[in-house]
Order: C-alpha cells, then sequence, then structure tokens
C-alpha cells in the first residue's frame, strides 16, 4: 500500500502517528493494567508499586533530551530509533522477574517513550498549517487514550489465553517492531515526500505564522528557559498530569482493592475513562475553534479552553466520597474527559508558541514537567495510601488543574 493513494498525505502521515502513540500507551498501560496479578505473584507491595511507576516517569522526565534529538536528526531516522528500542524493552518485560526487575525496565522503557509527545508536536508543527493544528493535536493524542483503552481486555484476554501476564508485553513488543517498519518506509518531511502535491505543500507552508518557521538551527535549552512562555506551558502540565498517572497506572488497582472489581470486571470497564478521554481529545480543539470563530485570539482560545477543562476536573475530588463503585466510575470519565480536554490543548501550545526547530525541546521540557508532577504523585500516593487512603488525593487532583489555569493566563504572551 502507498501513500500517494492519499488525496491528502498530511492526515494519513497522521493516521500512521497515531498508531505510534496506540502503541506508545499501550505499553505503558500493560504494567497498571496488570498490576493486581503481578503485585499478587511476585509479592510486590504498594511501595515498591509506587517505586515502579515512579522509575518510569522519571525516565520519561528526559524528553527535553528526546526532544533536542528529534530536533537535530528528524522524525523519520529519530522516532524510528526510539520506536525500535521501546520494543525491544517491551518484550523483555515479559523476562521480568521481582520489583527491582521492573523498575530497571521501566525506567529504561520511560527513556525511549518520552519521544512520543516532542515527536507529535514537532509533526504537527512541519505538516499542519495553524488553523488544523489544534484539531491534528487532538487526533493524535486520541492515541494515548486508545492505547489505554485497548490493554484491559489484551492484558485480560492474554491472561485468560496464556495463563501469564508476560504474554501481553510480548505480543505488544512485537506489534510495536512491526510499526517502526512501516514508520521508515512511508515517512519524509514535507518537502522531500514524494505523494504530498504541490498544492498541499504550499497550503501547509503558506498556513505557518512566519515567527515560527524558522529554517535556522534550534535554541539551545539553557535559552529556552529564559522564555516565559516554556514555564507557562510546563507549570500547568506539571499540575495537570497526575490526573492521567492515577487513571494509567492505578486505577485498575484502585477499583481492584478499593470498589471490589475482578480481573473480568476491570477487562470490562476500566476502558471506560479512556472512551472519554478520546472524547475529549476532539471536544477541546472544537471548543478552541468555536471560539475563534467568534473572534477570539488563538491564545486566548486554547486559554479559554484549559480553563473550562479545569472547572470540569472538580468533579474528580468527589471519587472517594461516593459510596457507589459505579458513580466513582463515571467521575472518572468525567477526569480523563476533562483531562485530555485541558492537556491536549496546553500541548499543542508547544507548535502555537516555539519556531518549529525548537518544538521538539519545548514540547519535551513541558513533558518533563508533566511527568515530575506524575513522579511526585506516585510516590505520595505509594508511600501514603495505607495509611490515608485514596481520598485525599482525588481532593487535591481536582483541584489543581484551576493553579494551572491561573499561571497559563498570568505566564503565557502571545509571540510578537
Amino acid at each position: 500500500m502507498s501513500l500517494s493513494g492519499w488525496k491528502k498525505t498530511r492526515w494519513a502521515i497522521l493516521g500512521l502517528f497515531v498508531g505510534a502513540m496506540v502503541i506508545n500507551y499501550l505499553v505503558r498501560s500493560i504494567m497498571g493494567v496488570a498490576a493486581p496479578v503481578i503485585m499478587s505473584q511476585q509479592g510486590i507491595s504498594n511501595r515498591e508499586y509506587g517505586l515502579i511507576t515512579s522509575a518510569m516517569q522519571l525516565g520519561i522526565m528526559f524528553q527535553p533530551i528526546a526532544g533536542m534529538l528529534l530536533d537535530r536528526a528528524g522524525l523519520r531516522l529519530g522516532f524510528a530509533a526510539f520506536a525500535l528500542i521501546w520494543s525491544l524493552i517491551t518484550i523483555a518485560h515479559g523476562m521480568a522477574r521481582g520489583w527491582l526487575s521492573f523498575a530497571g525496565l521501566r525506567l529504561a522503557l520511560g527513556l525511549a517513550e518520552g519521544a512520543g509527545q516532542p515527536a507529535g508536536q514537532k509533526l504537527v508543527s512541519e505538516w499542519f498549517p495553524a488553523r488544523e493544528r489544534g484539531l491534528a493535536g487532538g487526533i493524535y493524542n486520541i492515541g494515548a487514550s486508545l492505547g489505554a483503552v485497548i490493554a484491559p481486555p489484551l492484558v485480560a484476554g492474554a491472561i485468560y489465553a496464556t495463563g501469564s501476564w508476560r504474554a501481553a508485553f510480548i505480543i505488544a513488543g512485537v506489534v510495536s517492531l512491526l510499526w517502526t517498519i512501516l514508520w521508515f518506509i512511508f515517512y519524509a518531511p514535507v518537502a522531500q515526500h514524494r505523494a504530498v502535491s504541490r498544492e498541499e505543500r504550499q497550503l501547509i507552508v503558506e498556513g505557518q505564522e512566519a515567527h515560527l518557521t524558522s529554517v535556522e538551527q534550534g535554541s539551545r535549552l539553557r535559552d529556552l528557559l529564559r522564555q516565559r512562555n516554556l514555564w507557562g506551558i510546563a507549570l500547568p502540565r506539571l499540575l495537570a498530569d497526575p490526573v492521567w498517572g492515577m487513571l494509567s497506572l492505578w486505577l485498575p488497582l484502585y477499583l481492584a482493592r478499593e470498589r471490589g472489581f475482578d480481573m473480568a470486571h476491570i477487562a470490562m470497564l476500566a476502558w471506560l475513562p479512556f472512551l472519554a478521554a478520546d472524547a475529549g481529545c476532539l471536544f477541546g480543539p472544537a471548543v478552541a475553534s468555536h471560539l475563534q470563530s467568534r473572534g477570539v485570539t488563538l491564545i486566548n482560545a486554547r486559554r479559554l479552553t484549559f480553563t473550562l477543562g479545569a472547572v470540569m476536573m472538580m468533579g474528580v475530588g468527589l471519587v472517594g466520597l461516593v459510596s457507589s463503585a459505579y458513580v466513582a466510575l463515571a467521575l472518572l470519565c468525567l477526569a480523563g474527559f476533562a483531562h485530555q480536554t485541558l492537556s491536549v490543548t496546553v500541548i499543542t501550545m508547544a507548535s502555537d508558541l516555539f519556531p518549529r526547530n525548537d518544538v521538539g525541546t519545548a514540547a519535551g521540557f513541558s513533558g518533563l514537567a508533566a511527568n515530575l508532577g506524575v513522579l511526585l504523585f506516585s510516590l505520595s500516593l505509594g508511600s501514603l495510601i495505607d495509611t490515608v487512603g485514596y481520598s485525599p488525593f482525588f481532593l487535591m487532583l481536582g483541584c489543581l488543574d484551576l493553579f494551572g489555569a491561573v499561571l497559563l493566563w498570568t505566564l503565557v504572551r502571545r509571540p510578537s
């Protein structure tokens, strides 16, 4: 099959990249879904599981380095290399024994998979005009939620079919290897891609802001760190992503131990918050686009959309207070929807605010901040869950994004 048959190549390329994000987050989510079984079989405590999840977040925090490598090497070779590495590490999970080996593998996996978001923002900045960036960012972020949707039935199916959770890691790793081959065959930059028509190339180039199309070598990280816009998108992500950490790393364990769900119920229901998150990936860009059509500037439209998501996120604070497990799950679905509404919005702002040769680095730094938030959350939850329970953490998660909205409005300035 050739991409030349597609009328609009940029959307075909985006579709190919969505496959990477599905795999990326599927691989991340397998550990969380299988946690009740793995912890029981391997004798892993809550505290040790907190260290395992934190190890991956520590690895992902090196996103600025991944972003700089992608800015220098380009997406075709650079992203293929990262995907190859995370595929092999995923397969190696099938041989892990004990919490230390899991922690080491999760650290390595985080280092490789941290390239996902910088690569996505770099692709959006290079392949899409400004008016399509929000939608394109929302679509590729659906891949993250979809990967988490697939994980529960995959893990449950592997356990029931083979008697072991290890098969889920091996299957996901092999699929990832196959995707890497497809990427290397079909991807090329806009200027070199044979399937891009002259009209489509002109639409992309003319639709991008002049101040973002610099072809000079990317800025040094220390120069970017002096820019308030970098902190303006990084700090809200620091406060926002602990919710995603709760959903992807702790949700199955919470449902099993606090709400009495078995593996069959987890397979049937634990994916629902991520399906809601998929809807949020499209809702956020749609709100921002609607606001722009009403005369609101691009940056203010993004900030208003983030604020709307932060208000909706307050519902997650009630999860630990309701008696019904199904009401709690519904509130977690609201959390997934609200989180992706605001998260996709602030992630896309990297391509709104920075030249395309700096986008990977800027997105990588904001990703570092996001995963630092998840790391601190996981360490705290793993250490304190046995003494204070989950409820205080849900209350905290319901408030953090409101502070993130204040920072977004205070720090971010429209580029001149």
